[in-house]
Parts: structure tokens; C-alpha cells; sequence
């Protein structure tokens, strides 16, 4: 037996709760993961309070990333006592997750953990911080760098703003920060490295489809009327990268900002990207993310506190990174 956290749902009652679950129940796949830690993300907490329809099979173990140790492996790349990381792939959603003590995964979903970095960390890190590590690339792959100007970060105070704001302030970036809790994250902003902060309110509101030039890259986790702005004030030639729906899914912009300044809106994918892209990311959070930075924006909680720490984490109570210890 171990535990996890169990969602359930009929067509009279959700119900999410620290259950005890029975290994002969987990999904078939190659690889039986011990894991160590999991993570908070935004679909986590959606999933958990049943606000969005994250879950697509009944009844389902939460956590869409996890750390910890091979136990046993059919798998030809893993072998017991291996460290793995797990992030996306449809776990939590169609596939029984980690948020809980043990998870059965396949093998090629999982990352080894990088030299020097423990299962904490990496989970400190989760898809949020995966994901922003996809932005930063991005915006170099495109010929973004810390010369060509300032970049914004959206949703900064957020896991994937957090993040995005290290990585970018420890390569030299120029970075602006947009959060709604601006005197309450200034300072924690400034000292990740961001050398501006502003209101999301300068954002969030309905703009023209042409703005003032701001922007040389974007990395925004809000979407709806703040992307829009966000692609309205990026300079000529600048990126912007979508990886987000806090403020919404809808983009009511217009073409001005691609076909009168070429500007670029790159989607950003962590559920489902290559294996190639995530060991490249990967390798990059284990040597530009600071680790304390990282450990400055990282609580902890217990896997009994984190059904609670879901639903503050939706009502703008979490800042940063949240780490779930699963034996905890």
C-alpha cells in the first residue's frame, strides 16, 4: 500500500483526499518510480479543486510531475536505483500521477536527474520551471539576447514568472516583471533578478492593436487581453512566447503587431515536447538556474497539506514554486 492523492467523480459528487492506494492498481507501463517529491503546478491545482476539466479519466492519482528512484524497471534505459524525472505526458490527466508515494510511468517519459541536482530541486523546478526554460530558449533560438532589449515577464509572480525571471536575470537579461502583487513581490522580484516591476493592471486592460515599442521578447504566462497588449508593444522583429491561461484562453488581438512589425508569437508546448528538447532543458535549468534563487521562491508542504495549498494557490496566495513531499 502507499499513499497518494485520489480524485473522484460521478455524476453527483468531485471528491479529492489523501487515500491509500493499492501498487496492484496502477496503470501498466515500464517503469515503477519511488518518488521522493512532486510539485504544485497551476493544472495541478485546477485538477484538485475541480475548476477546469484537467482530468479526463475516473478515478485518477493527481501530480503531473514527480522525482525520485527507479524501483523496478522493464524499461532498457532504467535500471533500480536510477534517479528520474517525470513532467507531463498526460500524467494526472489520463494516466494515474505523482502526487502520491509511487507511480508507474514508461520509461521514455522520464529524464535522468541531472549531475548535482537533487529530486527536491528538480520538483522546485516542475513543469513550471521546465516550461519557462523552453521560453528562454526560445527566445534565443529566435536571436533574442541580453542585448537586444528589455524582456517581459508575465504572471511573474507565479511559478513559470518566477522561474523565467531567474533564468533571464542570471543570463544577463534586461527584465521587467508584471504581477498583480507588486508592493507585496517587488522586492522577492527584484532580488531574483528582475530590474523593473510593474502592475499587471497596465496590461490586463483592453489596448490599442498598435502600442508604444517595449518589448524585445516576452515570455507571457497570462494569456488573454495581457497577451495581446504584450504582442502590441513588442518591438520590431521581437518574440513572444505563449505558455499560459491564468487571466484566460482567449487572444482578442489583431494581425497589426505580425504583419506590420513582424513580430513572432511562438507557442510553447512542455506536455508533450521530445525527448531531444527536454534533456536540452534540463542540462540548461542544472547550470543557469541559481539554486538560490530557486530556493527563494520554494515552499514545502506535506502531501496532507496539499489539497489546501491547491486552492490558495488558485486564489493568488502561493508565490513562486510550491514542493510536495509525498512521505510528508
Amino acid at each position: 500500500m502507499f499513499r497518494g492523492i485520489l480524485l473522484t467523480k460521478t455524476a453527483d459528487a468531485f471528491g479529492a483526499a489523501v487515500a491509500d492506494l493499492d501498487e496492484r492498481d496502477l496503470p501498466d507501463a515500464d517503469v515503477l518510480l519511488r518518488v521522493e517529491y512532486s510539485t504544485l503546478n497551476f493544472k495541478d491545482a485546477l485538477a484538485i479543486t475541480n475548476r477546469s476539466p484537467v482530468v479526463r479519466r475516473w478515478p485518477m492519482v493527481a501530480g503531473i510531475d514527480g522525482a525520485g528512484v527507479v524501483e523496478a524497471s522493464a524499461h532498457p534505459a532504467w535500471k533500480p536505483g536510477d534517479h528520474a524525472i517525470l513532467t507531463g505526458w498526460g500524467v494526472g490527466e489520463t494516466h494515474w500521477g505523482c502526487l502520491a508515494q509511487k507511480a508507474r510511468l514508461n520509461g521514455d517519459w522520464l529524464v535522468p536527474l541531472p549531475a548535482g541536482m537533487t529530486t527536491r530541486e528538480a520538483m522546485a523546478i516542475g513543469t513550471a520551471g521546465y516550461t519557462a526554460m523552453l521560453c528562454v530558449l526560445a527566445l534565443e533560438d529566435q536571436g533574442v539576447g541580453p542585448s537586444s532589449g528589455d524582456v517581459l515577464v508575465t504572471g511573474a509572480a507565479g511559478g513559470v514568472g518566477s522561474v523565467a525571471v531567474a533564468l533571464l536575470g542570471h543570463l544577463g537579461y534586461r527584465v521587467v516583471a508584471s504581477t498583480g502583487r507588486p508592493s507585496e513581490a517587488g522586492e522577492h522580484l527584484r532580488a531574483l533578478g528582475a530590474q523593473d516591476v510593474v502592475d499587471r493592471a497596465e496590461l490586463g486592460q483592453p489596448g490599442k492593436p498598435l502600442q508604444k515599442e517595449r518589448w524585445a521578447g516576452v515570455v507571457d504566462a497570462v494569456g488573454s487581453v495581457t497577451l495581446a497588449n504584450a504582442c502590441a508593444q513588442t518591438r520590431h522583429r521581437g518574440v513572444v512566447t505563449a505558455c499560459g491561461l491564468a487571466q484566460g484562453m482567449d487572444f482578442p488581438a489583431t494581425v497589426a503587431p505580425f504583419i506590420l512589425r513582424g513580430v513572432r508569437l511562438i507557442g510553447i508546448d512542455s506536455v508533450l515536447s521530445p525527448p531531444a528538447e527536454r534533456h536540452r532543458a534540463w542540462g540548461r535549468l542544472a547550470t543557469d538556474l541559481d539554486r538560490s534563487a530557486l530556493a527563494r521562491m520554494t515552499t514545502e508542504v506535506p502531501l496532507t497539506a496539499a489539497i489546501a495549498q491547491a486552492a490558495d494557490l488558485l486564489a493568488g496566495r502561493v508565490r513562486g514554486r510550491c514542493v510536495v513531499d509525498v512521505n510528508g
